[in-house]
């Protein structure tokens, strides 16, 4: 429960308050043995700067609330990850990508496990925390604490309201996850049109899995397309069919994973068979062929060591792109593993099975890409891309 404001204030005036033992005289410097009152002080300032904001942002919200309710409904709003501006790999030219929070699919391998929740959440940053203890004490959930190891999360009892986020002096709490209006969203990415006017880049909406927001993607890409931007869908494919079939008048380029064609490997690896997936990924091919949107649709198939970098799975893919996606395809791309994200796994407290995993050799790469060309596709459009081992 929070504090009421007198016994906050009260708190604060005792810290400035000095008792007859104090070395302090008061309204003259402070000796150094009182560093710590001086600790106690400023955390009590921020205890007072933190409950005042969240009375007062409490207010706010509740008028708010009660203002788009009698305008007919809450704005239309979406959890977002990371705009990430500059982009040169989702989608041709420079592009500014949206990732949006929440995914269907729960990769063991996944690079970016910050995005498979769709909660917001928060993560700890130890090599930035000055150890003040300022989160904890913030922290209307008591979700917080300190151990010989760091700052512990209670992710059970964590809200994700961000108050330690904003109190944190030293910036070692972050917040995974953003509401934003679709109006603020589009302003926000909006700014980036030069850039894409002058590469041919665009918007591309990623994840996590953005067709898990449906209603606020369908409207993002509708208002994108009457400002004359070019758009891209990046999905895995595990996704509502007319959620899909929603967005795909909008979207000039669709990017499609498809990690492994065995369904019940599929299945052991992420959570989930193929078959929506692969009728998804028929379905875009179909819209293609008839000439309607998207005009692109790219491929990508990440290469994990003993999941998905098999010969076989390589070529059963190839056979289902030359099978059923003939002239529908204009790039494939296999995606070298890589070991960078250990940090963020153990920021969020997970266990990763890759971690131990090395990097894949560039010749591995290399007959890997052989074997797709060789899989029935147009050689042209089979790329790949990563960081590799030195070696073999």
């Amino acid at each position: 429960m929070r504090s009421s404001p007198a016994s906050a204030m009260a708190g604060f005036n005792d810290a400035r308050r000095p008792s007859p033992q104090s070395s302090v005289i008061w309204g003259r410097q402070p000796v150094i043995s009182n560093k710590t009152n001086f600790r106690n002080l400023a955390i009590q300032q921020l205890k007072i700067k933190t409950l005042l904001s969240v009375w007062v942002g409490d207010f706010f919200h509740n008028s708010s609330k009660k203002k788009n309710m009698s305008s007919g409904g809450p704005k239309q709003e979406a959890t977002i990850l990371e705009i990430q501006r500059l982009s040169t790999e989702d989608g041709p030219g420079i592009r500014t990508t949206v990732f949006f929070k929440g995914c269907s699919l729960n990769c063991s391998w996944c690079h970016n496990p910050e995005s498979i929740s769709a909660r917001v959440e928060i993560h700890w940053i130890g090599n930035r925390c000055i150890g003040c203890e300022t989160c904890s004490d913030v922290c209307p959930e008591k979700a917080l604490s300190r151990s010989d190891a760091g700052v512990r999360i209670d992710r059970t009892a964590c809200s994700g309201c961000g108050i330690c986020v904003e109190e944190c002096p030293a910036g070692a709490i972050e917040r995974l996850g953003t509401s934003w209006s679709l109006t603020a969203l589009l302003a926000e990415v909006i700014k980036d049109k030069a850039f894409f006017d002058s590469s041919g880049g665009g918007v591309t909406i990623g994840g996590g899995e953005p067709l898990l927001q449906p209603a606020f993607a369908l409207a993002f890409l509708k208002e994108l397309k009457k400002k004359g931007v070019q758009t891209a869908v990046d999905t895995c494919g595990l996704c509502a069919a007319d959620a899909l079939e929603g967005v795909m008048p909008f979207s000039d380029l669709v990017l499609f994973d498809l990690k492994q064609i065995d369904s019940v490997k599929h299945a052991r690896l992420t959570g989930a068979g193929n078959e929506t997936i692969v009728a998804n990924l028929l379905r875009v091919g179909r819209s293609i062929s008839s000439g309607s949107t998207p005009t692109e649709l790219w491929i990508r198939t990440p290469v994990i060591p003993g999941a998905t970098d098999s010969e076989k799975n390589i070529s059963g893919i190839g056979a289902l792109i030359a099978g059923k996606l003939k002239g529908c395809v204009q790039r494939w791309d296999l995606l070298a593993f890589n070991n960078l994200c250990k940090d963020k796994y153990l920021r969020l407290d997970r266990k990763w099975a890759f971690e131990t995993a090395d990097l894949i050799g560039r010749d591995r790469m290399e007959k890997l890409a052989e074997t797709a060309r060789r899989s029935g596709v147009d050689p042209e459009i089979v790329h790949w891309s990563g960081i590799t081992k030195i070696g073999n």
